[in-house]
């Protein structure tokens, strides 16, 4: 077979080279040529100095002198005189202790990498009963990790949350360099997050980097919970922002965008609130294909170790990941590009199974009226 293999032709060999190289740019030639034309984009000329300065300026301390007055529960004291590399605030929905508890004993246990501190907080808005707030007061004091403002956690309520949330960490924890923004249904590899980050050691400034969404349309369906009126955003597309299941700011783009935060209407998505804040003071998110987004990556360990994050892990996938990806054994060259080959082949699979599914769901609907 060997001599056979070595005897192919030259016209042969471009054959197998060419679909090797096609099975490659199929695969990954998507997110690098998005990757390229994202940080392409001509930078947005905006007389931001102001904005800057007034950013630098911030003065917090109606919000440090009356926390009761934003937030039931506010744990002012968790970063005070501690040089914070990475603050994560998880947002979290009241009810869900259970999430809760399985991230602080997988991801969210960490408090340092390489030597560079790490705080996880909990995010969250009021329930609906009573009953919940007091499981919620009684898990605060036990963990000192959970961050309530006053408002209703709803899902109509989000772009709040993010304000509110924003707001805390410029007022209670000023020193942290980084501020990841992430969903509780998410997975986060902390240890290759931060690696990632203290490669922008040198540029710790005007960071807004996550998976970034290009050319998105408004809801214009009245009859949408997602609707948005031509009054509140008239234009055709948004502009580019991170999707809202995980990204990261600098602490500087946090300060910037309170600043501005009163300027942009909050009757969009969440995550499209934070990119209009970004265009308003001249800032351009970074898109890196290593966030997952929305999409749930299948689980290879190698391909788990390289990427960031994945979406909708399950209860009981969350504790194997987190421990194998932390099991000390690194994944050669050839393991990783084998990972991320056999994750990326199986998660599209599984969105063209859902989008398969859902096409069959439409038409019986259709075809049953």
């Amino acid at each position: 077979m060997q001599v056979k293999f070595c005897r192919l032709r030259t016209h042969q060999w471009c054959f197998i080279l060419f679909n090797v190289i096609l099975f490659h740019a199929l695969l990954f030639g998507a997110e690098f040529v998005e990757e390229y034309f994202l940080h392409s984009l001509p930078p947005i000329e905006m007389k931001v100095l102001e904005i800057k300065d007034k950013a630098r300026k911030l003065n917090m301390e109606t919000v440090q002198n009356n926390p009761s007055k934003y937030y039931i529960l506010s744990q002012p004291e968790v970063c005070k005189e501690k040089n914070i590399f990475l603050l994560s605030l998880i947002f979290s929905s009241p009810e869900n202790r259970t999430r809760r508890d399985l991230i602080r004993k997988t991801w969210g246990n960490m408090t340092h990498v390489q030597g560079h501190p790490i705080l996880t907080l909990f995010a969250l808005g009021m329930p609906v009963l009573l009953t919940t707030q007091k499981e919620i007061d009684k898990e605060s004091h036990t963990n000192n990790d959970i961050i309530e403002g006053i408002f209703l956690d709803s899902s109509e309520n989000q772009t709040l949350k993010v304000i509110a949330m924003t707001q805390w960490a410029v007022t209670f924890c000023p020193s942290a360099l980084f501020i990841l923004k992430v969903d509780e249904e998410m997975f986060v590899n902390l240890p290759t997050l931060v690696n990632y980050l203290l490669n922008l050691k040198e540029h710790l400034e005007d960071i807004y980097v996550g998976r970034v969404i290009h050319q998105e349309t408004p809801n214009r369906d009245l009859t949408s919970q997602e609707f948005v009126s031509l009054s509140e955003y008239p234009e055709t597309y948004y502009p580019d922002y991170c999707s809202g299941e995980a990204f990261i700011m600098s602490q500087d783009v946090a300060r910037m965008m309170y600043v501005v935060f009163k300027e942009v209407s909050i009757m969009v998505p969440a995550d499209v609130f934070v990119g209009i804040c970004a265009k308003t003071i001249g800032l351009k998110p970074i898109h890196s294909s290593r966030f997952s987004g929305k999409r749930h990556i299948r689980y290879n360990r190698c391909c788990y170790k390289f990427i960031f994050t994945s979406s909708e892990i399950s209860d009981t996938e969350m504790p194997l990941a987190w421990k194998e990806v932390n099991d000390g054994k690194d994944c050669s060259l050839f393991e990783t590009y084998y990972g991320l080959i056999s994750c990326k082949l199986l998660t599209y699979l599984d969105s063209f199974k859902r989008f398969h599914l859902g096409t069959i769901q439409n038409n019986a609907m259709y075809f049953g009226d």
